[in-house]
């Protein structure tokens, strides 16, 4: 790429890998925790609610997948994206979820700790593990039923290793992309909605991010569809699984082993709970990855405008022939690429190329243009009914 002419400052509010920071040239990079008036900030767990934001920050990347901890409304209501890094901690979560799967198979946990619990008294221990092992008998796996809830880019690795293992995988996405579709196995099944799905699963995890609609998707209603002694995994986000009736379900038999990466005080003291503390993306390659992939994508926007993986923004690529480039950002409304162009053309500025792309309320478009714009024109661009945020790009020299 051709020399370009801005430097940016990146605030990190966790510890980022530095696989990833290695990827920011710091002759054109500032990156810190203390860096003030940022132009971007990078995050990984950092709780973001009620944080006042600079006025040229231009974006957000989360060096992970999940989005909870980021006040994404309120960002995209002032024109940034949020970036993140779906589908670099996949293979992470799915060794895990496997291992969930097996230490509930196999009722590992519990013959664990009957093993370290047992009394010391310098005898011969093995009359009593063979007589007390009976009570952890587990099942196989070849033959059994996984439910898997959600074919993203961690859904489809999980339903693909299940298979790999003799499971019977049953899938449930309405919304899969084309692109995970080809990377799923034929030998998964698809379910014709979540109630088939529950009733068929003798074991049913979930890969679906935490929103209005996936609150208490496994309801009590839809753990009582589950078959008796089912087992079930959350390894997406707390508030996925109605825990409330869970925990009264491992009560009444129905269900027989809850395997949660999201502990709480009740689902702790429960026998029939295996509690992790939140280690799906905890591997020093899941963390390598998303700084890597979502550093590449946060690089691309400040120097080009290009928009990957942005959970709020739609995904926007133009290639670039000219060293002039804004980058606009608005209400997703009619007429606001008209009223840019004519305050373009009003000063005899030619548009050389043009994208414009929207995604429910927020709309970006990218203009390179054949010479640069007077402040005149910018600031009456910004002053256009609906413009969220503009920003000159850095120039190509």
């Amino acid at each position: 790429m051709s020399h370009m002419t801005d430097t940016f400052k990146i605030l990190t509010l966790n510890n980022i890998s530095s696989k990833g920071l290695d990827r920011l040239p710091r002759e054109r990079y500032e990156v810190g925790e203390k860096v003030t008036k940022p132009h971007a900030i990078l995050v990984r767990s950092f709780d973001m609610h009620g944080m006042a934001f600079p006025a040229d920050l231009y974006a957000v990347g989360r060096a992970g997948a999940g989005v909870n901890n980021i006040p994404v409304s309120k960002l995209s209501g002032l024109g940034i994206p949020v970036f993140n890094a779906p589908g670099a901690n996949a293979n992470a979560v799915k060794e895990l979820v496997i291992a969930a799967i097996l230490l509930a198979a196999r009722n590992l946990v519990a013959a664990w700790d009957y093993v370290r619990d047992l009394e010391d008294n310098d005898g011969d221990i093995a009359p009593i593990i063979e007589a007390a092992k009976k009570q952890f008998v587990g099942f196989e796996l070849p033959g059994r039923t996984l439910g898997v809830v959600g074919l993203g880019a961690i859904g489809v690795e999980v339903a693909n290793a299940a298979l790999n293992l003799g499971m019977n995988v049953v899938g449930y996405d309405p919304a899969i992309t084309v692109e995970r579709a080809w990377q799923l196995s034929s030998g998964v099944e698809q379910a014709a909605d979540l109630d088939e799905l529950c009733s068929r699963a003798d074991i049913i995890t979930s890969h679906v991010p935490y929103n209005d609609g996936t609150q208490g998707l496994l309801s009590r209603e839809r753990l009582a569809l589950l078959p008796k002694g089912a087992v079930v995994l959350n390894f997406a986000r707390e508030g996925i699984v109605d825990d409330e009736a869970l925990v009264a379900a491992l009560d009444s038999g129905a269900i027989s082993t809850y395997v949660t990466d999201f502990p709480t005080r009740p689902l702790m003291s429960h026998e029939g709970v295996i509690c992790l503390p939140h280690l799906g993306a905890s591997t020093r390659e899941a963390e390598e990855n998303s700084a890597v992939m979502v550093i590449d994508n946060l690089r691309e926007f400040l120097e080009n405008g290009i928009i990957r993986h942005a959970v709020n923004f739609p995904e926007a690529m133009l290639r670039r022939t000219r060293p002039h480039r804004l980058a606009i950002s608005n209400a997703n409304v009619p007429n606001m690429v008209g009223q840019v162009s004519t305050a373009l053309a009003e000063e005899g500025i030619n548009i050389a190329d043009l994208l414009n792309v929207s995604q429910s309320d927020v709309a970006f478009t990218l203009v390179d243009l054949d010479a640069p714009a007077s402040e005149t024109t910018l600031k009456r661009i910004r002053s256009i009914d609906g413009i969220l945020s503009l920003r000159v790009l850095p120039i190509i020299e």
